[in-house]
């Protein structure tokens, strides 16, 4: 039986924009978070949307949010579904809000170094787009060709060339979202204001759950006119996050900086047996030749070796091939990647309580890290742990307790939970820890203010009050 919500919104959309049957459903009623394919794998999957709702315009979308405020019906915002902490989790009254239609390009500016899209174009497509100007979004998550442009806004993305050309923050000109109510916004104006806060910054990092983001202005880059590399091994994570801390604050900036421990160098290339840390340098060329040179330098002094530089070309060729998570639960594996960050003295003592942490977890193969994304006052890492068990039915306790690990050695040392995937379901007990009591009750009555009926993306982000 049809949901009597998906009744109306086909009164007022049209049938073609709402989709009711099985296949849809099932297709949207979850991101891809591991928990939900660990409860796909125990086959207790958990329940499926009201509706499907396709817009393929503002307009569209307006109206579907003055129904569900209307209804009470709960709106989940739905990309392209390459969420990792669990943003899109269906419930049977939910209306899952799909923008995967609104993908055009609306326009690409060369004088003022400005791309619009609708919020539900492909990533990958968006950057290619620009590429046929001469230019670049210059944002490179994992995700580029899985993901949506709006994705990268709600989620506060990051890309693995952001150490010179920033996170999704900096590269964001202007945004246009639709707010509960049905009133649309449009946020940002020139190339920088002072007009009191920053609303933009509401529409960043809320994880749809104040408001439904539409369409994205981003500020490009000419494509640069040369590459380099460069790889460097060092004894250990202490000695190479020293010489990484000296190379920024130097005011050397290569786009991609990336540091492995021994485990995770090993699995990249058998010719290492320390940790490694591979440097894509970019832009002008005399720009490139100057950073290239410098930072040769600074890894001497630093006691750094010469690695070869075909492993940062390799790593380039296939930085974006990863397995299905169902390829590991299948063979009792349970396994996550998790980003936090930390000031410089702060980043050394996390990487090693996080670690033994996690290979204290019976069955442990993997406890390990790198980092990825680098700044003046300290870095980020990136975790991944695997465990193997017998026991099926344990496989979401050893998820969650692998996290708790992670998130508990990051807190007492004081580094940020999070760096780029954001909270969605798996961190937001977590949140008052970072943002403190205070900050989570600002937080609650922004939401209040914008969402009084509660209908947006509710269970994500903040801790149940």
């Amino acid at each position: 039986m049809t949901h009597p919500t998906a009744t109306v919104l086909e009164r007022a959309l049209g049938a073609g924009k709402v989709q009711t049957d099985a296949v849809s459903l099932d297709a949207r009623r979850h991101d891809y978070w591991v928990v939900s394919h660990i409860r796909d794998h125990l086959k207790t999957p958990g329940h499926s949307a009201a509706c499907v709702v396709r817009p393929t315009g503002v307009d569209d979308v307006q109206a579907v949010l003055k129904i569900a405020n209307e209804r009470r019906a709960p709106i989940i915002p739905f990309g392209l579904g390459s969420g990792v902490v669990g943003g899109v989790l269906a419930s049977p009254d939910a209306i899952i809000l799909d923008m995967s239609a609104m993908n055009q390009v609306r326009s690409i500016d060369s004088i003022n170094l400005l791309a619009s899209f609708d919020a539900g174009k492909n990533g990958l497509e968006a950057e290619l787009a620009v590429a046929e100007q001469g230019l670049t979004i210059g944002h490179w998550p994992q995700s580029v060709a899985v993901s949506s442009v709006g994705g990268w806004v709600a989620t506060r993305a990051s890309g693995q060339f952001s150490s010179a050309y920033g996170n999704i923050e900096d590269i964001i000109h202007s945004v246009e979202a639709v707010l509960p109510s049905g009133d649309l916004v449009s946020l940002g104006k020139g190339p920088r204001a002072s007009a009191g806060p920053d609303l933009r910054h509401l529409m960043l990092g809320s994880e749809g759950t104040l408001g439904v983001i539409t369409g994205v202005t981003v500020s490009l880059r000419r494509a640069p006119a040369k590459r380099a590399v460069s790889a460097f091994t060092a004894t250990d994570m202490r000695a190479g996050f020293a010489f990484q801390r000296e190379m920024i604050q130097s005011g050397w900036r290569p786009p991609v900086a990336r540091q492995y421990d021994e485990r995770e160098a090993a699995r990249l290339d058998d010719r290492v047996s320390d940790c490694l840390i591979l440097l894509v340098h970019e832009g002008p060329t005399a720009q490139v030749e100057a950073e290239v040179a410098a930072v040769a330098n600074l890894a001497r002094k630093a006691g750094l070796n010469t690695a070869p530089g075909d492993i940062v070309e390799k790593w380039l060729g296939h930085r974006n091939t990863v397995p299905h998570w169902n390829d590991f639960l299948r063979r009792g594996i349970v396994l996550d990647t998790v980003e936090v960050s930390a000031d410089w003295d702060k980043i050394g003592d996390i990487y090693h309580d996080a670690t033994a942490a996690l290979q204290l977890i019976p069955g442990c193969l993997a406890g390990s890290a790198h980092s990825s994304h680098l700044y003046r006052s300290g870095l980020n890492l990136y975790f991944t742990f695997a465990v193997r068990t017998d026991d099926h039915q344990a496989m979401e306790a050893i998820y969650l307790d692998g996290w708790r690990r992670i998130m508990e050695a990051t807190a007492r040392h004081g580094g940020s939970l999070s760096h780029h995937h954001g909270i969605g379901r798996v961190r937001r007990d977590y949140l008052t820890r970072e943002l403190g009591a205070g900050g989570v009750a600002m937080l609650r009555a922004v939401k209040q203010a914008l969402d009084p009926n509660g209908i947006m993306n509710p269970g994500v982000l903040l801790p149940d009050a």
